[in-house]
């Protein structure tokens, strides 16, 4: 599948490792390949998440990122849900981190790596950042296109029900928004 990756997915994929490796993560997941987005210039991803204004919101998306990640993993309509329990999350993570330290839902670094993986600094990815990169790819070819493009990757975190999907809508980026600024329909240009 990677062989059919454009050089700009590649580069995302790449600065999801290094996303990860800065955060202390584990593991690559779905919110370091949106990170690695951002960070990039001169792709199709790129111009259409500056076109939404993705890009200017670019700190407050990592915000979001950290709080849900500080949160377990919970989104914050998760969060939402449970508050109409009478469930405070925030008073959960709050006595959690009084006892274990800050940030002691999100897991992040806290597993030491054995073997080879660790001294090359291996990062694995995720279940879901492996299915994202699966979705980037069923997104390219159902559009009859030969390669996968980082805009590939970007749909494919729209329509990937969870985190990265719910903070890319809070910031104005959804499937639909996506898909009429990287493919116009021809009546909109008339």
């Amino acid at each position: 599948m990677f062989e059919r990756f454009t050089r700009g997915a590649r580069d995302v994929v790449a600065g999801a490792v290094e996303q990860s490796e800065r955060a202390g993560a584990d593991s690559v997941d779905d919110g370091h390949l949106l990170l690695a987005l951002l960070d990039r210039e001169g792709t199709r991803a790129s111009f259409a998440l500056a076109v939404l204004g993705a890009d200017r919101r670019r700190d407050d998306i990592a915000r979001a990122l950290t709080e849900t990640r500080r949160r377990g993993g919970l989104s914050q309509a998760e969060t939402e849900a449970l508050a109409g329990l009478g469930i405070d999350v925030e008073e959960i993570v709050s006595r959690v981190e009084q006892t274990h330290g800050a940030g002691a839902l999100a897991g992040a670094g806290t597993r030491q790596r054995k073997g080879l993986a660790a001294w090359i600094g291996h990062r694995a990815f995720t279940p879901d950042s492996k299915s994202t990169l699966e979705r980037a790819l069923r997104i390219a070819t159902a559009r009859r296109e030969r390669s996968i493009g980082d805009e590939h990757i970007l749909l494919a975190l729209t329509t990937r029900p969870g985190v990265v999907c719910e903070v890319l809508a809070d910031h104005g980026v959804t499937l639909g928004s996506v898909e009429r600024v990287l493919y116009p329909s021809p009546q909109s240009s008339a």
